[in-house]
């Protein structure tokens, strides 16, 4: 039974001729006939009682009728679904956010969704890199965008890039250190240094431009995974934040010397061995558009 034979019996049914319903479906009469002689084989009764010209459908045929017709709406419906859902507009995706990530695209991927895609379902997780990569992993989260320098290299996840963005170390504009043409590393230590924890690489480039005292473990006073929290303590007290600048225009970026130069790779991650979902390639081009109002 196939629906090709549901569609030929609807037909027939509707106007009880068969050279008007091969004609209406664009086969030979005799096609017509061998495909419901065939529906009528696999059913194992009669659908059309056969008087002259006129077909009627037998009380059988009645019963099938609407069934048939169920099934071929449903699988309409499943054809206009899935085009749907090839449009990217529709469907579902979980996914998990880093901090910074968070505070740069949160809201705005919940708000691109809310006006542009009113039939998807976004869900958005947050949390450290490592539980964030063991829930993808497990395919509780579909897609994840980290600071990947914070990823530890593996042959199961595709990254693709999505910026780098500049990071630096921040105050408020009342703070003693934002009226300094340039600040130095010592005059940093006067105050308390916040940031979200750290990745071996920028713990790197910390210690080779300003020494061992540099290292995270021993400079971060206040480390926090929610970054917009460290940037609200900044505003409010004397501490100082390490972070991307692009998170907190409105804090003080200091001119450190040495300069820090180290910025923030950002990445959309998921599984190579998952099939991608179209929502996921509209979500990700709408990450790349939020930069541009950066």
């Amino acid at each position: 039974m196939t629906l090709v034979q549901l569609k030929h019996f609807i037909e027939l049914a509707a106007n009880g001729s068969f050279s008007k319903s091969a004609e209406r479906l664009f086969l030979t009469q005799p096609a017509l006939s061998r495909s419901i002689k065939s529906l009528e084989d696999e059913l194992g009764q009669a659908l059309f009682d056969r008087v002259g010209r006129k077909n009627e459908l037998t009380p059988f045929g009645h019963h099938i009728l609407g069934q048939a017709r169920e099934l071929l709406d449903a699988a309409n419906n499943l054809k206009q679904s899935s085009q749907h859902l090839l449009t990217g507009l529709h469907g579902q995706l979980k996914l998990g956010l880093g901090s910074g990530p968070g505070a740069l695209w949160m809201t705005p991927l919940l708000t691109y969704v809310a006006n542009e895609c009113p039939g998807a379902r976004l869900e958005i997780a947050r949390g450290a890199t490592t539980l964030l990569v063991q829930q993808l992993r497990e395919r509780l989260l579909d897609a994840l965008i980290l600071d990947i320098r914070s990823l530890s290299p593996s042959t199961d996840l595709k990254v693709e890039p999505l910026c780098e963005l500049p990071g630096t170390f921040m105050c408020n504009k009342k703070h003693p250190l934002a009226k300094l043409k340039q600040v130095t590393f010592e005059q940093l230590l006067d105050y308390p240094i916040a940031s979200t924890p750290l990745s071996d690489e920028v713990a790197r480039v910390l210690t080779e431009r300003y020494g061992a005292q540099a290292h995270p473990e021993q400079l971060i006073q206040l480390r926090c995974e929610e970054i917009s929290s460290l940037l609200d303590v900044a505003r409010n007290t004397q501490a100082v934040v390490l972070a991307v600048r692009a998170l907190a225009p409105d804090l003080v970026a200091l001119p450190m010397t040495p300069a820090l130069n180290a910025n923030a790779r950002f990445g959309w991650v998921s599984l190579k061995s998952r099939s991608e979902v179209p929502l996921a390639r509209v979500l990700r081009e709408a990450a790349v558009q939020r930069l541009s109002a950066l």
